[in-house]
């Protein structure tokens, strides 16, 4: 009969240990099909594969070693990277702490006292002595009480919400490594794009030193035309004011580099008062990057990861919010040994145990399960919301990546030929000048024209570079989402004995 009346109550736990309550996650789609190819075109030919994007170090598609040093820098000393690093290890734990209720937990509370009970102390209802009618005070007593329990339960998890909890912990575990990778490639393309700013500044600065060189001869030029009385002292003036406005450029110029020269800094970990960029001008030009196909983006953005991991982990949330409608039941023990003798503690009569299970079935809650589990619907709404959102974003930029060098190739070559006029321009008006042809403001309106067209030229090229940076950044860098997909804990025998 004992055997007969088991089956059915394994059966029961074998069934029970199946079922989970609660919606089965799927990615939901994007919020339109994924075009075949990009709007816009690239102004580069086909990447060939050896220029693939690095997995990890994606900026040395750059080829600059300098940029590669820095960058790795940051990876070792940025705080705020750190703290992404720190805050993967929480979750890494308290995922680990959601494994812990697949196991029994078992405690012990061992005590020793020993108390003084009052004799005027309440019988409650126990009949007093009485001696020749007289009602006997109850005596005092004193005892020592030494107690070793130990306690054992355990959740049986009929409807899975030990498992909800579990899948739950991961789903967060994996957005918080996903969101790591994201501080990751945002901090390292910022460093790439103030790096290449910077760099941006030092050839612009180089022009305008230029231009002060060449402005300086040519005051000096005027100065002796002037002191020969052939040319007049508003000629020296109008040269002397270009000569100093293209000084306070310079130092303009110098200001800019040295914000941007503090936030390298901060990036790689160092104070700003102690460190340095040498300066260099700017000689890289834009890489071919491989673009793929749009739908790559959803597996190559940190990003997008991260929101598609919340998704997951509302979802579960959901289930932890339908577990609540069904019965807890818990499996309990407890046993020990209690004596008011210390040397008969562990003697067979001072042993006791007990045996029991507890369930608690929710009946009337004033509808806070309700309310509960619409609240966990509507937040799993709200993420889908978010990742589709993250989706069309990640396409914008990629667009906008693309159009962005398009245009600024064109406008380079047309700038260049600009700079070719400009200086032929300066040219004849110089001859033209010193021939007696015309006077000195042609001169100065050439020397204006060339500082303005070259400066443009300069920031274009430097715009073409910030602007491959965030192409690059937009595409994922060389994040790819598996690398998330180990970052999970599961329950191991090993946790029985652990604390």
């Amino acid at each position: 009969m004992r055997r007969v009346s088991i089956v059915p109550v394994l059966g029961l736990f074998i069934f029970a240990a199946a079922c989970t309550v609660g919606p089965r996650y799927s990615r939901p789609p994007a919020p339109t099909p994924a075009p075949d190819a990009w709007k816009a075109q690239p102004p580069w030919q086909q990447a060939a594969p050896k220029d693939e994007i690095p997995k990890g170090p994606w900026w040395q598609v750059f080829h600059d070693a300098t940029l590669d040093d820095y960058e790795h820098q940051l990876l070792r000393a940025n705080q705020s990277l750190l703290a992404a690093q720190d805050r993967l290890n929480q979750a890494r734990s308290l995922a680990r702490v959601a494994t812990a209720d697949y196991f029994p937990q078992l405690s012990a509370d061992p005590s020793g006292y020993r108390e003084r009970g009052s004799g005027n102390r309440p019988l409650n209802g126990e009949a007093r002595t009485v001696i020749n009618g007289v009602v006997q005070p109850v005596p005092p007593y004193t005892q020592s009480v030494y107690t070793i329990p130990f306690s054992l339960s355990y959740e049986a998890d009929l409807f899975g919400r030990v498992r909800r909890s579990l899948e739950a912990a991961n789903a967060n575990l994996q957005s918080t490594a996903a969101d790591l990778g994201n501080v990751q490639l945002v901090l390292t393309a910022e460093l790439a794009a103030d790096y290449f700013s910077l760099r941006e500044l030092d050839a612009e600065y180089q022009v305008v030193e230029q231009q002060v060189a060449a402005q300086q001869k040519d005051l000096d030029l005027v100065q002796k035309r002037h002191d020969g009385g052939i040319a007049s002292g508003l000629e020296v003036a109008q040269q002397q004011t270009v000569l100093d406005s293209t000084i306070s450029q310079a130092a303009l110029l110098q200001e800019s580099r040295a914000q941007y020269e503090h936030a390298i800094a901060v990036l790689v970990g160092q104070p700003a008062t102690t460190f340095s960029v040498p300066v260099a001008a700017l000689r890289a030009t834009p890489p071919p990057v491989p673009l793929g196909v749009p739908s790559d983006v959803l597996e190559r953005r940190p990003d997008i990861a991260t929101s598609e991991r919340e998704m997951a982990y509302e979802n579960a949330q959901v289930g932890l919010a339908r577990t609540a409608f069904y019965p807890h039941i818990t499996l309990s023990a407890s046993g020990g040994w209690q004596s008011t003798d210390i040397t008969s503690l562990l003697n067979a009569p001072s042993l006791f145990w007990s045996l029991g299970a507890d369930v608690l079935q929710p009946i009337l809650q004033g509808g806070r399960n309700r309310a509960n589990l619409a609240a966990a619907r509507a937040a799993y709404d709200q993420s889908v919301a978010n990742y589709r959102q993250s989706v069309l974003t990640a396409f914008q930029q990629v667009e906008d990546g693309i159009s962005n060098l398009s245009t600024l190739a064109q406008a380079l070559s047309t700038q260049d030929a600009a700079v070719a006029d400009a200086r032929r321009a300066l040219e004849i008006a110089n001859n033209r000048y010193v021939g007696g042809v015309t006077n000195f403001l042609d001169v100065i309106t050439a020397q204006t024209t060339l500082l303005q067209n070259e400066r443009l030229a300069t920031q274009l090229r430097g715009q073409q570079m910030v602007s491959s940076v965030y192409l690059v950044k937009a595409l994922g860098g060389g994040w790819e989402s598996g690398q998330i997909q180990n970052e999970q804990v599961h329950p191991h025998a090993g946790q029985v004995v652990q604390q």
